[in-house]
């Protein structure tokens, strides 16, 4: 036990000292000035040499260290530096209880000047002053005067990192993709469209609508689109798979003709029924049965039989999926793949980041934070725009971890840092991170790892480490 109690007392003594400082224009000088603190308490030491101050019998000097910060102060206990007179004054009357009385002769010449004070907060980065004062035989102030002494730099020392960001892989072929849904309806049993049949001209709109944006845009090309029908569960599985496939033929046959596609530029897929839609709308649902449901859902029954349980076990349920969700999940999902040119004006750039940052690589917004200077508003936006735009990628999670460290966000910085990756910059973010956090122990590990795997930084942060431990 005194074993660890040592440890950590020395773990919280801090010292600062100084050499000499000369008082009254010389004729006092502090030698030996040394000031340390642990956890409760201030320590303040020094010698003072009055052997070149000349004092009458009837005058002494007062030197008064003083502690201030701003509004903050403390007057420690006085030197009483008096002439013959006036030291049997004070004996006599008792009058210094809480000063240190010194009579000026010619063999006292160093005042051994001891003290101790509870630590506060404000004295961290205090100025120690020496307040002077000298009186004569009715101590009236005839001389009064404040000389520094010394800073104090008592804050606690704090790890400060050296980022290291990743330029990322420049993408070979850009390719975009836009996706959506269209509630196209058909007749009972039917496949043909008939764009004036209920909502149908507004749904096929929303797939015209995509098309067009890409297709109009002169920086991209189409390479393909995607389309998959869906039916959903009710009647026969047999007979929604063949209303599932020939509705996705309709819709895929619409699309190529009104744009003229050649038909390798279209790709389709189908789903008899939609009940991946139905469980995820049922999941988030406050139906009486719901718990039941979702089993039924999830078992291993043909889709048939499944249907039909369901309307047998919960049948006001039913009726209300039947009437309320069921339409809803014969929907055809579509996707527009395209290619995108690659940008290398950094003006350009900086536009599409605010406009169409979609289009852009992660390389490409890096050429942006190279023109940045680091630390500033649009350096940081530059990487926030990269991981909301790549959220898995791991290179744009790392600069977003670094970024958001720079800033203080250690919340969102753990964030990005589990998505990170295993590589060497990673290691040594996470290394910087539970430095941060405080966490040296851990801190110290990673950054070794980090060094044998080539991070040059890594060292120098390992140095910091030890100076903060010492």
């Amino acid at each position: 036990m005194k074993r660890i109690y040592t440890i950590c007392l020395l773990a919280w003594f801090m010292s600062t000292a100084l050499q000499a400082q000369a008082l009254l224009d010389g004729r006092v000088t502090v030698n030996n000035l040394d000031i340390a603190r642990t956890e409760g308490n201030l320590f303040i030491s020094m010698d003072v040499d009055i052997s070149g101050l000349e004092l009458k019998i009837e005058r002494e000097m007062v030197l008064t260290p003083v502690l201030c910060n701003g509004t903050d102060s403390l007057r420690l206990p006085a030197m009483v530096i008096a002439g013959r007179n006036r030291y049997f004054h004070h004996r006599r009357n008792d009058s210094l209880p809480e000063q240190l009385l010194v009579r000026r002769t010619k063999k006292d010449t160093v005042v051994n000047y001891r003290t101790v004070v509870p630590f506060q907060g404000w004295m961290a980065a205090a100025t120690l002053m020496m307040d002077e004062g000298e009186c004569g035989c009715r101590c009236e102030v005839v001389m009064s005067d404040n000389e520094m002494l010394m800073a104090l730099n008592f804050k606690p020392d704090v790890f400060k990192p050296t980022f290291v960001y990743l330029a990322p892989q420049a993408e070979t072929v850009k390719i975009r993709e836009v996706k959506g849904s269209a509630y196209v309806d058909f007749p009972v049993n039917r496949t043909y469209i008939n764009e004036n049949y209920r909502d149908n001209y507004v749904e096929l709109q929303k797939i015209r609508n995509t098309i067009d944006i890409v297709r109009n845009d002169a920086d991209t090309r189409i390479t393909s689109v995607f389309i998959k029908g869906f039916a959903s569960p009710e009647g026969l599985y047999a007979n929604n798979a063949r209303l599932a496939k020939g509705r996705t033929a309709a819709v895929k046959e619409y699309v190529r003709k009104l744009y003229e596609f050649p038909d390798s530029l279209m790709v389709t897929a189908y789903e008899p029924e939609d009940w991946e839609g139905l469980t995820r709308y049922v999941e988030t649902s406050d139906l009486p049965n719901k718990t039941g449901i979702l089993d039924l859902i999830g078992s291993e029954m043909e889709p048939d039989r499944k249907e039909a349980e369901l309307k047998k076990r919960y049948p006001s349920d039913y009726a209300y999926l039947y009437r309320n969700v069921y339409p809803g999940l014969r929907h055809s999902d579509y996707a527009v793949q395209y290619h995108v040119r690659t940008y290398t004006d950094v003006a350009e750039i900086r536009k599409l980041m605010t406009t169409e940052p979609q289009k852009l690589s992660l390389q490409e917004l890096y050429l942006v934070a190279l023109d940045c200077v680091p630390g500033s508003d649009e350096y940081n936006e530059v990487f926030a725009i990269a991981v909301r735009m790549f959220p898995n990628d791991e290179t744009a999670n790392l600069n977003a971890a670094n970024m958001a460290m720079e800033l203080g966000d250690l919340k969102n910085a753990g964030r990005y840092l589990s998505k990170a990756g295993t590589g060497a910059e990673a290691v040594y973010a996470r290394a910087i991170y539970a430095a941060l956090g405080n966490d040296y122990e851990r801190a110290g590990k990673l950054f070794a790892e980090a060094q044998q795997k080539g991070i040059t930084q890594a060292a120098a942060a390992l140095r910091q480490l030890e100076e903060i431990k010492r």
